[in-house]
């Protein structure tokens, strides 16, 4: 079984910080030409020094925006002639109260953490299809891949977290989705469902209340927090030919959380 994503052309979103760009790094150190996107231009150039050759390219803009997604894609074609792997690392995620529902906030939870990252994958899709057609690749056992980097609050909400669980949700089931609608066109879709894993936001988290560390470790099974490094271990068997007979499947990766844990505010 390879694992392998040498010379594959990525497209990394969520890539300035966090999980996003541990997985960037990661498909970069592992051969692959990767275009880190993210909303936040200043800190995405300052992960990346904006460069204009070489494997990797930044690309700054607001991900939620139908025109930027479709100028995504033609950059990373521009670059790279081709894409291989797409991976939606993008989330936004912010409490609310449960018992004042707040249709702004939903919204934003939704388009941010689902719409975007959907019609990103609808655009890429499209692109892989026409690669395979062009190189006639009927005997390959994949056209492409992609992988959606989604939440435990997805089936494990909690209370002050209601529009995130939401949208979440909502994310896992388009993962279903889509993956049933690609599979003819040999398009893979997975997704990897994560909590106990040091992500940007559980590092502020941590910053406002540091004895969360201390309950986080002791609601997992394994014991520990992991690197986000991990977590992109995981994507990377997603998005390469050794899970070529997988689609539709949302793995957890979570140090045995959701074995029995029910999810506790703010701690993810």
């Amino acid at each position: 079984m390879s694992i392998s994503i040498q010379g594959r052309t990525a497209i990394v979103t969520g890539a300035a910080r966090g999980i996003g760009l541990a997985i960037a790094r990661h498909f970069q150190d592992a051969g692959a030409q990767v275009v880190f996107a993210d909303s936040d231009e200043s800190a995405l150039l300052t992960e990346t020094g904006d460069p204009s050759e070489g494997p990797i390219r930044a690309f700054a803009g607001d991900l939620a925006q139908k025109l930027t997604l479709a100028n995504l894609v033609s950059a990373t074609i521009d670059a790279f002639d081709r894409i291989d792997i797409l991976v939606n690392a993008h989330r936004t995620v912010q409490p609310c109260d449960p018992l004042a529902p707040n249709d702004e906030l939903l919204g934003q939870m939704l388009r941010e953490n689902m719409i975007s990252g959907l019609k990103l994958s609808q655009m890429v899709a499209k692109r892989m299809v026409a690669q395979a057609e062009a190189e006639a690749n009927d005997g390959a056992l994949q056209c492409g891949a992609i992988v959606n980097v989604v939440s435990l609050a997805a089936d494990r909400p909690s209370p002050d977290m209601l529009a995130y669980s939401i949208a979440s949700a909502a994310q896992a089931q388009a993962t279903r989705a889509l993956a049933m609608a690609l599979a003819p066109k040999r398009i893979r879709v997975n997704g990897v469902a994560f909590a106990s894993i040091m992500s940007n936001q559980l590092q502020l988290t941590l910053r406002e209340d540091p004895g969360i560390r201390d309950r986080l470790i002791a609601l997992t099974p394994l014991g520990r927090i992991a690197s986000a490094d991990e977590l992109a271990e995981t994507v990377q068997f997603l998005a390469s030919e050794g899970a070529s007979f997988m689609t539709g499947q949302i793995l957890r990766v979570d140090g045995g959380r959701s074995l029995g844990d029910p999810m506790q505010p703010g701690v993810y």
